[in-house]
Parts: C-alpha cells; sequence; structure tokens
C-alpha cells in the first residue's frame, strides 16, 4: 500500500476492504495476533509465509527494522496505519464519526430534432364534363293557298307558262364549347405545435449504508 496525499491506498477493491473485519487500534498502534490473523485471512496472505519473511534477517522483518516480536507487534509487517486502511477504518476515526452517502440525480430535458416533412404538389387531371344546351334549326314547310281576290295580281304577274327555281336557305344551331381558367381557391400548409406528456425512464444509482454490530431497533438518545 503506498501513501497518496493524505490517504492510503491499498491494492484490493473497494467492496474487500468495506467487508474487511474491524479492528481495534490501540494508542500505541498494536494489532493482537487474532486482528492480524483475521486480516490475513480476509485478504488471501498466507500467515505462515508471512511469519518467516518477517523472521528472514536482512529481508524486511524484524531484523531489519530492529524489532522483534510477533506480527501484531510494532515491529510487524501491518502497523496501526496499514491495518486501518486494509480494514476500512483511519487511525483518526474519532474524529469524524459520519459518513456520506451519495446518489444520482436523472435530469430530463427536451431536444428539437426534425420528425418528418409535408409538401404541396400541384398536377393536372382531365376529367369528362356534360352540360345540356338548347339549340335551334330550320326546316322548309310547303304551304299552299287558293287564288284569291288579294293574290291575284301577285299570282298573274309572271309568264303564263314557263319554268322557275326558287331556293331556301336553311340554318340550324351547333353547340360550341371553349375554356377558361378561373381561380377557385387558395391552398397553404401552416404547422402547429401539440404538446403531450411522455414518460422517460432511466436508470441511476445511489448508495446505501450498512450497519454491523448495531441494534437497529434501539431508540437514539
Amino acid at each position: 500500500m503506498t501513501v497518496v496525499e493524505d490517504h492510503l491506498e491499498v491494492p484490493y477493491p473497494k467492496d474487500r476492504v468495506k467487508d474487511a473485519p474491524n479492528v481495534d487500534v490501540d494508542a500505541g498502534g498494536h494489532l493482537s495476533e487474532d486482528e492480524e490473523h483475521r486480516l490475513y485471512e480476509h485478504y488471501g496472505i498466507d500467515w505462515d509465509a508471512a511469519w518467516q519473511q518477517a523472521n528472514r534477517p536482512g529481508e524486511g522483518g524484524w531484523a531489519r527494522t530492529g524489532a522483534a516480536g510477533p506480527p501484531g507487534t510494532a515491529g510487524g509487517d501491518i502497523d496501526a496505519a496499514d491495518a486501518a486502511a486494509m480494514s476500512g477504518t483511519r487511525p483518526d476515526a474519532g474524529q469524524d464519526d459520519a459518513m456520506t452517502r451519495s446518489e444520482e440525480r436523472m435530469h430530463v430535458g427536451t431536444e428539437r430534432r426534425e420528425a418528418g416533412r409535408a409538401r404541396l404538389r400541384k398536377y393536372v387531371v382531365t376529367e369528362e364534363v356534360q352540360q345540356t344546351v338548347p339549340v335551334r334549326h330550320e326546316e322548309v314547310r310547303v304551304e299552299r293557298e287558293p287564288i284569291t281576290d288579294a293574290n291575284r295580281d301577285a299570282a298573274l304577274s309572271g309568264p303564263g307558262i314557263s319554268e322557275a327555281e326558287h331556293e331556301v336557305t336553311l340554318h340550324e344551331e351547333r353547340p360550341v364549347t371553349q375554356t377558361e381558367t378561373v381561380p377557385v381557391e387558395r391552398v397553404r400548409m401552416s404547422t402547429e405545435e401539440h404538446t403531450e406528456e411522455e414518460t422517460v425512464r432511466g436508470q441511476v444509482r445511489k448508495e446505501q449504508i450498512d450497519t454491523e454490530g448495531v441494534d437497529d431497533d434501539r431508540p437514539d438518545r
């Protein structure tokens, strides 16, 4: 483990340090042999190998540090600061007995994006229409009248016996169509905004604090 600024860093994950057995570091910085056994076992350290290493002169054991005794003494492999760090406590834990619990909060906003497009397109179609209109035409009708005093002079005005010919022009009406372009309506597009409720789901993390060795049913005093 190493000292970084004002704290110790150990090469173990947070969960293992959190679950480490509690040790009672006395004012002299000593651990009992049982406490060291529990710490070694929790972190998977071979107690016998550590004991031999600590008793080997010149290799970081007691002979090099100048102290003798079991690993639980001040000259052992684990000092008070190391034990406090490995057990998830601090030597000065009495100065701050509070733990900060944090959690994540989800903030939901909106963003504007293109959802689609609409367009107006004008094209020409041809359709059949029908309309009834009256038309007139002329027909020939032959009228015969007897000779009377009223028409006798007109009848005797011509030659007595002769050949003659008379022609009448007949007329008729027929339908004639023509088209004209007239405006009938104006068409435009506009947008309008509608607001609706939409449920947003997400995941946030938060910390929980468990207690050990504390009677939660006991009322606070």
